[in-house]
């Protein structure tokens, strides 16, 4: 089988990278094209990867850039040649995806990053486990739209982890209320000023912009139904308080729930562990041997200790006890890998997932 023809836009920024590490020896999707800004245009991938002045590699995932890359030449997203790739990962800033997804998806399927498209009606929001099956959406999306391709953007890496295991709780138990606080790797705001390493060293940074309604607003709709007239987002109320903490990988949540049947610790326990592992059952290339991990120990999760189980893959829970703020209530910890399963690698599992479909 001929892998798929793959373009990276935004290939020389902290997401772009990690695209481009996740897809480094992928056996079903090659990269072909590269796309940046106007100001890597024309450069070898390589050149523009090292700063003129200090000669710095300004790599910032796993290991070393692809060897294999290094010589490709970068295009800007406008001049990007859709007709010689099959899919288009993006990882540009949501401003410009508001303008250049469109371009893309006229012709070819667009994994994106951004959160442009999150909120549109006709766009579903993939996560395994969770909301696989909305992609009979795309059609509509297509049609309303007159695109051959399609636009799926990647939830918020915050909503990832918490509605990973939302979805098995409310199916088992329904749901009625979450409340959830973050303490977020500092890797999930990129490399923007004014969140450096001396910001969060001895620090919890107590506001991400726009970052709670964000995980209040797709977490409803990846719980959501999807029907004849698109996704209806589901009824719970969540509350969350975002803060960036002193780490440089992964998200830490502490998460409250108010079930509508009352469960116990080691009930909740079995059913995530059981969940976890009929997510994983799909035989796709990214996907991790459980989605759920849940352990024992009253001391984990850990960010530096289990942001990487099943390869940044698996979302970690623990701590799973009453709370006895609701009559049925329950609390949990838990772990999952911002820029891995929360963003670039989740999205290129999804794409697996869209192309084991026929729709990629």
């Amino acid at each position: 089988m001929r892998k798929k023809r793959a373009a990276v836009v935004g290939a020389t920024g902290v997401a772009g990278q990690q695209f481009v590490a996740a897809l480094d020896g992928h056996p079903w999707v090659e990269i072909t094209h590269l796309g940046a800004s106007a100001r890597s245009a024309g450069k070898r991938y390589g050149d523009a990867l090292r700063d003129a002045t200090s000669g710095q590699l300004r790599w910032w995932a796993e290991g070393e850039p692809p060897a294999a890359l290094l010589d490709l030449k970068i295009s800007t997203g406008e001049d990007l040649d859709t007709d010689a790739v099959d899919l288009v990962f993006s990882a540009i800033e949501s401003d410009a995806a508001r303008d250049l997804e469109p371009l893309w998806a006229a012709k070819r399927p667009v994994l994106s990053t951004a959160s442009a498209f999150r909120y549109e009606d006709d766009v579903p929001l993939l996560l395994p486990g969770v909301s696989f099956g909305h992609e009979q959406l795309l059609d509509e999306q297509r049609k309303r739209r007159g695109w051959k391709g399609f636009v799926v953007p990647q939830p918020n890496c915050t909503v990832t982890g918490l509605a990973i295991t939302l979805k098995p709780l409310a199916d088992a138990f329904g749901l009625a209320g979450v409340s959830m606080v973050s303490m977020q790797g500092i890797s999930g705001a990129g490399r923007s000023p004014g969140v450096s390493a001396l910001d969060a060293i001895d620090n919890i940074i107590p506001y991400i912009p726009s970052e709670e309604e964000k995980v209040a607003r797709e977490a409803k709709k990846l719980l959501g139904t999807l029907g004849a007239a698109g996704i209806t987002d589901a009824t719970v109320e969540i509350s969350a308080t975002c803060t960036r903490a002193g780490v440089t990988e992964g998200h830490t949540e502490v998460v409250s729930v108010e079930l509508e049947r009352a469960a116990s610790p080691d009930e909740a326990a079995g059913i995530l562990r059981k969940a976890g592992r009929e997510a994983a059952g799909l035989d796709l290339p990214s996907m991790p041997e459980t989605l759920i991990e849940v352990l024992d120990d009253p001391f984990r999760p850990q960010p530096r200790l289990d942001r990487d189980r099943g390869r940044g893959m698996t979302t970690t829970v623990g701590r799973i006890r009453p709370e006895p703020l609701y009559d049925n209530g329950l609390k949990y910890m838990l772990v999952t890998h911002n820029t891995k399963m929360g963003a670039a690698c989740g999205a290129v599992l999804v794409a697996e997932y869209l192309a084991s479909k026929g729709l990629v």
